[in-house]
């Protein structure tokens, strides 16, 4: 019997602080078809994205702990890993009143999982097409 090679999966990099909401996020990436990579913190992050050349998608919560701007840290992944697409979600601020990165999207929390999962699949076409 011959073993069959499983097809890769998108690896979505999830940073979420709260527990409950970053286990939300991961059951959602994972039902949409994609690979489910988290970390809790800002600094983990960047040592993942330094590792692993293979995300394209990072979803990011803006409401970050211990006064780190969520904004300036997608910000900084748009500078540094131009090609990767981001995925902006808070429940403190409103779409308006950013200044979103380029080729950055925003969903207000709580999130309509339909929209953040459309949002990733074209996203996922952009990265991989």
């Amino acid at each position: 019997m011959g073993q069959s090679t499983p097809t890769a999966r998108l690896p979505v990099l999830i940073i979420e602080d709260e527990p409950i909401l970053r286990l939300d996020a991961i059951d959602m990436v994972e039902r949409a078809g994609f690979e489910a990579v988290e970390t809790t913190s800002v600094e983990d992050a960047i040592g993942i994205l330094e590792r692993r050349t293979d995300i394209r998608i990072v979803f990011i919560d803006l409401d970050m702990p211990r006064g780190v701007r969520g904004i300036e840290i997608a910000a900084a992944i748009r500078n540094r890993w131009p090609p990767i697409e981001i995925v902006l979600t808070a429940a403190s601020f409103a779409k308006a009143d950013l200044d979103l990165p380029v080729r950055a999207e925003f969903y207000a929390k709580p999130i309509l999982h339909a929209e953040v999962v459309a949002a990733m699949r074209r996203m996922a076409a952009h990265a991989t097409g």
